[in-house]
């Protein structure tokens, strides 16, 4: 038998389809772009979702007929909602997780709840993005399409109902909503009576890795798959991504890098104390039972992209020509140019910032200019500005969960030892990459093998399943030439802050 994991980001959906040893068989993936409908506002037909999602598993299910999916799972982004009617038809479009129209609400609760107590009861900072913030702002300004709506789900939870089965979503969805009791694992009677939103119109929720149902002949046959196929309640990206990549114990650390870097401690309960908001840290749900999730994140791969293709037309051309990897191309020449630190100071602060400063006026600098300086200077200090930032966040991580050793990292841009190593070298911890790149995937793909017991539970699952590539060692010759650069990096922030606020 094999097991399908099927990851929902905002831009685009993966699919990857494993045996019971993690060995991938298949995988696919499609991308789709959401609207800009205003100031702050951000949507998307749920139909992409749903049509992007049927056509992976029918397309992989088909790869695969030798060994047939006999269960799947859906990580998904969190804080997107959808409004559905009964049936499961949605009433109006998804309202995705970048939208922050939700200030006024987000203000709201300030004043009249508290953020600390908020923040004791969810885990989560103040911010317009969580889903409550986006539904309440829908009962203000759409009061129609809110008295219409039975249900407002997340995008694995609309799924589900596009699947013939109940909308259930497990506690690490649940938990990004900024409805959920995180402690007690049910939607917070405190919080949702204070903003007059009867649970009825959430999801119900389920520990992941639970059956959520089978699919009938009529929905099998339309994927190709079996009927009686069984569906496996999933979880938000991070958690099944730490799952994914063996990060399931006190006190371990996932390193997921994509168009956001993001950190995930393991702790046997929520580290949602004074130290941790003051970070804005986020600390809910694990999707492994009875353990929790702490992330520090910011923008990273997003810098990467829009630096790459504003400025280095003549290595595309370069690496198209040789049939090479951009990128490849890119760090040789940077490598060639640039052995050692760059001397410029970048911040990744491009949409604001997040942990540890959680400012959304933030904004991104280059600093250190001088005649000599290159694109691939720039580029490498681009780079070193994710280490700078990533080493900020692991340094206040380790303030509110304590000393960790090492990370397990994962992601599209985690591809590099060169990148990895400059990780490694600027944060002083080993980095540990993975042979299963896929880690999101998998973690899905675990959860529905725990559901139909083809794993015991989580431990016994990363024990058949996750499996070391290398350990990369920071160089601490190579960090001590980088510490007057750390140095500066830390008081460019605020530096800028000081600035804004006279």
């Amino acid at each position: 038998m094999s097991l399908l994991g099927i990851d929902i980001g905002s831009s685009s959906c993966k699919g990857v389809v494993f045996n019971a040893s993690g060995k991938q068989l298949a995988k696919d993936s499609q991308s789709y772009t959401a609207e800009l409908t205003g100031s702050s506002m951000v949507e998307m037909n749920p139909h992409l979702f749903r049509d992007t999602v049927f056509h992976l598993i029918k397309g992989l299910s088909e790869k695969v007929t030798d060994d047939p999916i006999e269960a799947l799972a859906i990580s998904s982004h969190g804080e997107t909602i959808i409004p559905v009617d009964i049936n499961g038809h949605y009433t109006g479009k998804a309202i995705m997780n970048a939208d922050n129209r939700a200030t006024e609400e987000a203000g709201w609760w300030a004043e009249t709840f508290g953020k600390e107590r908020l923040y004791h009861i969810t885990g989560l900072p103040l911010h317009p993005m969580f889903s409550l913030n986006k539904i309440l702002w829908i009962k203000k300004h759409q009061p129609e399409l809110y008295s219409k709506t039975a249900k407002f789900l997340s995008v694995g939870d609309y799924i589900l109902m596009q699947l013939g089965l109940p909308p259930c979503t497990d506690f690490s969805l649940a938990s990004r909503t900024m409805a959920f009791d995180i402690r007690n694992h049910c939607w917070s009677t405190e919080i949702l009576d204070h903003c007059g939103i009867p649970r009825e119109k959430l999801a119900v929720p389920l520990p992941a890795g639970t059956v959520a149902g089978i699919l009938s002949k009529e929905i099998a046959g339309k994927l190709s798959l079996k009927e009686g196929t069984v569906v496996a309640l999933g979880g938000h990206d991070q958690p099944c991504g730490a799952l994914g990549a063996g990060i399931i114990q006190e006190g371990e650390v996932y390193l997921s890098a994509g168009t956001y870097e993001c950190m995930a401690t393991v702790s046997a309960k929520p580290l949602n104390n004074k130290k941790a908001l003051a970070y804005s840290f986020n600390s809910y749900c694990h999707v492994v039972p009875d353990k929790y999730v702490t992330l520090a994140f910011f923008p990273a791969g997003l810098v990467i992209n829009w630096f790459v293709n504003n400025f280095c037309y003549e290595d595309k051309m370069s690496a198209q020509s040789q049939q090479r990897d951009l990128f490849d191309v890119l760090e040789e020449n940077t490598q060639t140019t640039c052995p050692g630190p760059s001397g410029l100071n970048s911040t990744p602060h491009f949409v604001g910032s997040c942990n540890p400063y959680w400012d959304v006026t933030a904004r991104g600098v280059m600093a250190g200019f001088t005649p000599g300086i290159t694109r691939y200077h720039m580029y490498k200090a681009i780079y070193e500005g994710i280490a700078c930032e990533l080493n900020l966040n692991a340094k206040a991580l380790e303030e509110v969960a304590g000393a960790f050793e090492n990370m397990h990292i994962s992601g599209g841009n985690a591809g590099s030892a060169f990148t990895i190593q400059l990780r490694a070298d600027i944060t002083g911890k080993p980095i540990i990459t993975l042979k299963n790149t896929e880690a999101v995937c998998l973690g899905a793909a675990l959860l529905a093998g725990i559901a139909t017991g083809v794993y015991k539970n989580a431990e016994d699952a990363v024990k058949k399943t996750v499996q070391v590539q290398e350990k990369m060692l920071p160089d601490y010759q190579v960090r001590k030439g980088y510490e007057k650069q750390i140095q500066r990096y830390e008081l460019i922030y605020p530096s800028l802050e000081r600035f804004r606020k006279t």
